[in-house]
This record gives C-alpha cells, structure tokens and sequence, in this order.
C-alpha cells in the first residue's frame, strides 16, 4: 500500500530515532484508563516506537503501517511480543473493524494522514468511550548544538517548514466535531546517543528529505561534519514528547 510521501529509503535510518518520553505515555493511558488486554490500534506504526512502550504495557497492539520496509523493521522489533499484530493499512483506511479499539494512537504519522478523514476512521474503529492520541518527538530548537542544526536547514532551505507536525492539533480535532475536549500533555526527556547514530537518525527525517530534494545528502554531510567537529563520542539531545488526545463523542 503506498503513500503520498514513501518512507522506503528511511526506514533503516528510523530505528535510530528516539522514544517518546516514558512520563508522557504514562499519563496518556492514565487519563484514558486502559488497562492491560484493551485493544490498542497503533497507526503509521513505522519502526515501532510506540507500539513498543504499547505491547509493554500489555494492550493488544493491531500495528498499521503501509510501508513494508518500515513494517519489517517494526515486525522485528516486536517479534518477542505475543499482544503484537502488523497489518497493511494507512490513517485514513486502517482496514480494521469497527467498534474494537480503546485507543487509536498515531506516533509521529498523524501529519502524514489527511487528518479529518483519519479522524473520521479513528471514530469508525473506537469502541464507545475509547479516545484518540497523536503525538511527535520536538527538539529543543534553543539547545546550541540544535540551533546550528538549524542554521545549516535555513540556510540550505529557506523556506524551510516544519509543517503540521509542530502545531497545536487542538484546532484540527475539534474541527473534525467527533470528539469532547482535547487534553494536552507534554514530557522532557533527553537522550544520549552515540555521535554516529545520531548522524544516521537525520537521514530518517522525512520534513527535511522532502523540502530539500536533490540537497538532502549535502544537509545530511553537513550535520555530519558539524558533529564530528565536536570531537564527542555521544550527543545529548533534549525532546519535548507532545500528545494530544480526546475522547470520542457518543
């Protein structure tokens, strides 16, 4: 099944991305109040970053993702987890029965999905009471590493945009008219990562690869030898986990 934007030369480089912050996911389940063996659909499920901290948790996991390498990626990484299932499907058309799910969640992929059809799908497959969450990973722009990050990305792409992925979701839920009020939830958390996968987890980074075309692999050297300069065995990234989430209506 293929997507407007094909995640198939990434899908190695994305298992070098970070995790969500873990306080976070916590208190996401907590203000839905699944328990472990509720059924849990992960959308855009990619390499498995939350369905991991899902399956951990104990939800029966239904992972959609259209993508077949991010999905054999994914399949791997959860191979030791019984409560997992992977399927073909995308936001809009998850291809799973209605009225079965607690939760819907898409990790990082509710930007990529036509959002008021993904919402419409989302109700379509929410059992009554269940909720919605979508959620990303954002640097800390004001970090100094980060912010040479971004000099090099405005220089290389002036117009360079993050896109849905950093607004407030608020607005789009509410608009869609299916759900109660959206709450908002937010985690710091920072990570150590060797130099070299931290170099490797920008050649994952969708937004940059499709605004900066043939320039990608130039950006890509340039974070590259930026990071060498600094002569560190590891990078300490700091991420902000934001998650939206709302219960569907009755």
């Amino acid at each position: 099944m293929k997507t407007e934007w094909d995640y198939t030369k990434l899908a190695d480089a994305y298992l070098k991305r970070p995790d969500y912050a873990q306080n976070a996911i916590d208190k996401m389940i907590e203000v839905a109040g699944i328990v472990k063996g509720d059924d849990v659909c992960d959308v855009g499920a990619g390499a498995a970053h939350l369905t991991l901290k899902l399956a951990e948790k104990g939800f029966n996991v239904c992972a959609v993702e259209p993508n077949d390498a991010m999905r054999a990626n994914g399949v791997k990484r959860t191979e030791l987890f019984p409560n997992v299932k992977w399927f073909e499907g995308v936001g809009e058309h998850t291809g799973m029965p209605e009225s079965k799910f607690a939760m819907v969640t898409f990790g990082s992929s509710f930007n990529v999905c036509n959002r008021q059809e993904a919402l419409v799908e989302t109700k379509r497959i929410l059992l009554r009471g269940g909720w919605f969450a979508c959620m990303w990973n954002h640097r800390d722009l004001s970090d100094p590493l980060q912010h040479e990050i971004e000099e090099i990305l405005s220089k290389e792409i002036p117009n360079y945009s993050y896109g849905t992925r950093r607004e407030d979701q608020t607005e789009e839920i509410n608009k869609s008219g299916l759900f109660e009020k959206v709450i908002s939830i937010e985690g710091n958390v920072e990570h150590k990562v060797l130099a070299s996968d931290f170099i490797e987890g920008w050649r994952s980074h969708g937004t940059v690869a499709r605004q900066a075309q043939e320039k990608f692999d130039s950006i890509n050297n340039q974070i590259r030898d930026l990071i060498i300069s600094k002569k560190e065995d590891f990078v300490i990234v700091p991420y902000t986990t934001r998650i939206w989430m709302a219960k569907v209506k009755d």
